[in-house]
This record gives structure tokens, sequence and C-alpha cells, in this order.
């Protein structure tokens, strides 16, 4: 059997992590947690990272931190993973969903205008799978509308747009180190900012909203969204070898290309855009045929012992938003389409050429 997945720990993961231990530093406090935050922040050209206990509350943290009113909209893609939506709701917010583009996944950006109302104060962006949103149309739109920008960065460690690091382009920005990330720590996220007033008010979400003059004296609600050492001392390993990382999913991506060139029922992931290369969280494929779906393809690929994941579920399809009556009678073709027909094979970077090879070989016996 291939995973799906395998991370790569074989750096001085095992060093910090016995020094964590050496020294009774495993909780939320202790010298890994500042020294991840302050190293991550200056890879992504950023003043502030707030470590936290992973990206879903990252957004979380980051979407209260920007204060805005119960009602207002922020719009973001249907075709993402539920966190980005449940953080606006959780703030009290509307979110307005906008199509995929059928070659990136990302979002359409040619249709975020036609969504602004006099309520939309935001825009979440989401780059997905490998490579990023097309940023220079959404900041144009952004400061022609005095929006705010949200950045989920979750799966670009290390991916830039036109030269510059992705997780620097929102007003706040977010990032995962789950397991299948490029850098993990576990579970674990980042918040990065240039704004002093957000880093100030994440960190305070993060840390139950203490008061500066009395501890557990509370004037807000906040949460325990603590990053502990552990995780840092791990994230700390894993960003020491980012560079390498990168190299590795990018030869891993173009291995697959060539391998599965002839592939004539399947769309490919693009190699680049004109702003960015390709990093290839993972290797997403889209079966062309209706006939076909992503489930039929796992379910065959399984039995031959390759794993799978499918792609993400749209937003205005998820049981939980219709019953709350949200994004009745909305159509997203293109995200309906890749959702049922996409999938991803395996993309780990603890994995070898080897695996990509037998992957390709069994997918080819089958398709």
């Amino acid at each position: 059997m291939i995973p799906v997945n395998e991370p790569l720990l074989n750096g001085n993961e095992k060093k910090y992590l016995n020094e964590c231990i050496d020294t009774g530093w495993i909780s939320s406090e202790g010298p890994f947690i500042k020294a991840f935050e302050e190293k991550f922040s200056k890879v992504v050209n950023r003043k502030h990272g707030i470590a936290v206990s992973n990206g879903s509350v990252a957004l979380d943290a980051a979407m209260l931190a920007l204060g805005l009113n119960e009602g207002d909209e922020v719009i973001m893609p249907t075709f993402t993973i539920i966190c980005c939506a449940t953080a606006i709701v959780r703030a009290g917010l509307t979110p307005v969903l906008v199509d995929a583009d059928p070659l990136t996944y990302n979002m359409d950006v040619n249709q975020i205008e036609s969504k602004i109302t006099a309520k939309t104060k935001a825009i979440m962006v989401v780059h997905i799978y490998g490579l990023p949103v097309d940023m220079d149309r959404v900041l144009e739109i952004a400061k022609k509308h005095n929006l705010k920008i949200i950045e989920d960065a979750a799966e670009m460690h290390g991916q830039t747009y036109n030269g510059k690091p992705c997780g620097s382009f929102g007003d706040i920005s977010i990032f995962s180190f789950y397991p299948n990330k490029h850098i993990t720590t576990g579970e674990g996220g980042m918040i990065l900012t240039d704004s002093d007033e957000l880093a100030e008010k994440c960190r305070s979400l993060r840390n139950l909203c203490f008061t500066t003059k009395r501890r557990f004296v509370h004037d807000e609600m906040g949460f325990n969204f603590r990053m502990t050492n552990l995780q840092a001392a791990l994230g700390l390993a894993q960003l020491e070898r980012l560079d390498e990382f990168i190299d590795r999913k990018r030869k891993m991506g173009q291995l697959y290309l060539e391998l599965l060139k002839d592939v004539a029922d399947f769309q490919l992931p693009v190699l680049k855009t004109n702003y960015a290369d390709n990093i290839f969280w993972v290797f997403a494929l889209v079966s062309k045929n209706k006939s076909v779906s992503a489930i039929d393809c796992m379910k065959k690929l399984a039995d031959v012992g390759v794993g799978t994941r499918p792609f993400f579920f749209p937003m205005h399809m998820q049981p939980v938003f219709q019953k709350m009556g949200l994004f009745k009678n909305e159509s997203y073709p293109v995200a309906e389409f890749i959702a049922e027909q996409g999938f991803y094979l395996p993309s780990g970077l603890g994995q070898t050429a080897d695996d990509f090879t037998l992957v390709s070989e069994r997918f080819k016996n089958i398709f």
C-alpha cells in the first residue's frame, strides 16, 4: 500500500524535541515558539508571526481580529476546505461565493467584482493545491473598493507570486502545519501580519484574552489557540529544510507529469502560470469522463494499493450550510464538476521517485 502522504522527519526534529523534554519546556511556553514565529515570519517577509494550534483556528482568530460587524459580507471561493467558511460564519459574517478557475482550481478572480455590495468588507483568498490566486487582480479590486484581504496560504509554504512570498499579500494571512503540508508540526498554524494592532489582537485571542494588568482577569472572551513548544520545535526543524522540500515537491510533480502524459482521460495539473511555477502541494487529477467519477477512480486505485484523497467539496453544497439557509439555489458549475471528478495521488515529502513511478504504473494499468 502506498499511502496518500508520508511526512519527512529526518532532520533536527528529534534533537529539538529532546531539548524540549530535557528542559521541561513542553507546553505553550518555551523558546522554540518565539524562534519559530520569528524565522517563519522572516521567510514570508512579515513583521509579525503568531503561532497557533492549527490552521483552522488561525482563520478563526484572523477573522475575529479584523473587527468586522455582524452581517458584513466576505467574498470567498466555494471550492475550498470548510474551515474557510466556518471562520466567516462564526464571526457573525456572511460568506459570498465565487466559482473556481477550471485549470488552477483557485477562485475565479473575474467573478469577484460582480459579487461586491454595500455590505462587502473583505475578500478571503485561498491558494489551492500548488498554484496561487492571481493576486494582482485581487489587490486591484480590494484597493478600488476599500476591502480587507484575508489570505489563506495554508498549502503554500515556500511558494511565490511574481517573486513575492505567498502569505505576504493579505492584511492578515494564515498557514497550516498539518502533516501533509511542506512544513509540519503535527497540528499547528501561523497567523501573519504587518499590523501591530492585528498582531496584538491575535495574540490576545490565542491566549484567552488575559488582561495585561492581572492574570485570570478578562475583558473579552478569547480562546486557547496556543501552539506548544514541542510543535514549534518540529516546525523549526522543518523550516530549516524548506528549500529542499520545495525542490522535492517540484521534482515529484514533474515526474508524475512525464509518467502520466499519455493518459488522455484525465486533466493533469498545470505546470506553471505567468506568475508562478506549480509547487505541487498535491498531484491533482480530474477525470474528464463524467461517467467515471473520482470515487470510482479512487476505489479502483485502492484495490491495487494506491492511497488517494478526493477534492474539496464546495461550500454551497455543504449540508451544514444548507440547513442554515445559506447559498439557496446557488450553482457553481466548475466547482461542482471538479469536486465530483477530482482526486489526488500520493504526494508526500517522505515518498520517493520509486513510489511515484509505481503509482503511475498501477494508474496506467487501470486507466
